[in-house]
């Protein structure tokens, strides 16, 4: 039986990076018994800060066979229900980070991070580290 799919967060991709690593190299370790997900905001939050352009291409090469989280006016209410019910808790978390965290739930997966907003949003299940889901 599959385990459950993994989106991962932007976070992790930029710490690799800025650790000299390349984290398309973990991909293929989490895809055998897990399926990938990403979501537009990951692919711009970490595309745009992608230097060389050849990478950048192995990067969407990579997410374009990922599962796609499909933003419609229901993900977006989602995000707004969720923001709204963690302000009124007295956590005023980034935007960004609860979308994803919504695009995650809506696809069944857990967000591999390194950003501990994700552990405040309810319903989020989270990985600190990628040893946690291989």
């Amino acid at each position: 039986m599959a385990k459950e799919p993994v989106l991962i967060d932007s976070s992790f991709y930029i710490r690799q990076a800025r650790t000299g690593r390349n984290a398309l190299h973990i991909l293929p370790y989490l895809a055998v018994e897990r399926d990938l997900v990403i979501c537009g905001m990951v692919r711009c939050e970490v595309g745009r800060g992608i230097k060389d352009n050849s990478l950048r291409q192995d990067f969407h090469a990579a997410w374009d066979i990922m599962i796609n989280v499909i933003t419609d006016d229901r993900l977006w209410e989602m995000v707004e229900q969720t923001t709204w019910d963690l302000d009124r808790h007295g956590l005023v978390l980034p935007l960004q980070d609860v979308f994803i965290a919504c695009c995650a739930k809506r696809a069944g997966a857990i967000v591999l991070t390194h950003d501990r907003h994700f552990l405040s949003i309810p319903g989020c299940k989270v990985a600190l580290t990628s040893e946690e889901l291989i």
